[in-house]
């Protein structure tokens, strides 16, 4: 069974052809925007939910969901390269950064979790996983996130760019799957999700990491008050900064644009599209 399910692409456009001919790796081809969405009704939507469930939903569940969906209906944003060649995921996945602590140094670190297949899940089912995933890598009982943890910390500095760069190679270019040593099946899935806004920040854009061969990553600023005119009138409204960094071998302009929309959409009207409050 391979890393991950895919489907070559056989019909690209000239630029993207003319794209994955110019950049090499993932460092160059990075593209950055920044999208500000109105929060007003999401974030009302937030309040009654957890209110109405107890279930304690945040704006990075509603971001995940709303991107998968995004992936969904744009399926070639949803790819990876293979030799030069686009390949299609047959699955979407979300990755989200998660900050752990050393119990024993009290140091932090970055880790994340993915969530798979999100578009069929409800946004319940989605912060349970998502809260079970991030309690096991706090905890360190993620075996599998552990193993590969482990791996790379008995690697030795000088060797690290080598390894990381074999590894990948292994996964995603020959689509090896590569969980007997220690890396779980699709670690990094379709699209990785930061939440910069609870650091306080409004505005940063992520690094693609090559390694993980994931084309897209938004951070999430935090939420504001700031002064609109609505309907002609100055008004107080909520807003968040989406910060989005893309790879322009995967993704074109147009893309990129038919992505946002869709985000936009599910966000500033949330029970039209998420769905009704479920009841407690």
């Amino acid at each position: 069974m391979p890393n991950l399910e895919l489907v070559h692409k056989k019909d690209i456009t000239p630029f993207r052809r003319l794209a994955i001919g110019t950049w090499r790796t993932a460092y160059d081809p990075s593209v950055y925007g920044t999208m500000q969405v109105n929060m007003d009704r999401a974030s009302a939507y937030i309040e009654a939910f957890r209110q109405k469930t107890g279930v304690h939903l945040t704006v990075s569940h509603l971001v995940a969901r709303a991107a998968a969906e995004a992936l969904k209906k744009n399926p070639d944003s949803n790819a990876v390269l293979r030799f030069n060649r686009v390949y299609l995921r047959e699955r979407i996945g979300v990755f989200f950064q998660v900050v752990i602590r050393d119990e024993e140094t009290g140091k932090l670190d970055l880790s994340g979790a993915t969530l798979h297949d999100v578009e069929q899940k409800s946004l319940t089912q989605i912060v349970a996983e998502m809260e079970n995933k991030v309690k096991s890598v706090r905890k360190g009982t993620d075996k599998e996130l552990e193993k590969s943890r482990r791996s790379f910390d008995s690697v030795p500095m000088i060797l690290m760019n080598w390894i990381i760069r074999l590894v990948s190679f292994l996964a995603y270019t020959l689509n090896l799957n590569m969980k007997a040593f220690g890396m779980p099946k699709d670690m990094f899935g379709s699209i990785m999700v930061t939440n910069i806004g609870v650091l306080g920040l409004e505005a940063a854009y992520v690094p693609l990491v090559p390694y993980s061969r994931v084309p897209i990553l938004l951070a999430l600023g935090n939420v504001k008050e700031i002064p609109a005119v609505v309907d002609g009138d100055i008004k107080i409204v909520k807003v968040m900064d989406i910060n989005a960094t893309f790879d322009h071998r995967i993704m074109e302009g147009s893309q990129a644009a038919q992505m946002a929309a869709v985000i936009r959409s599910w966000l500033e009207d949330p029970e039209g599209n998420f769905g009704p409050i479920p009841e407690g």
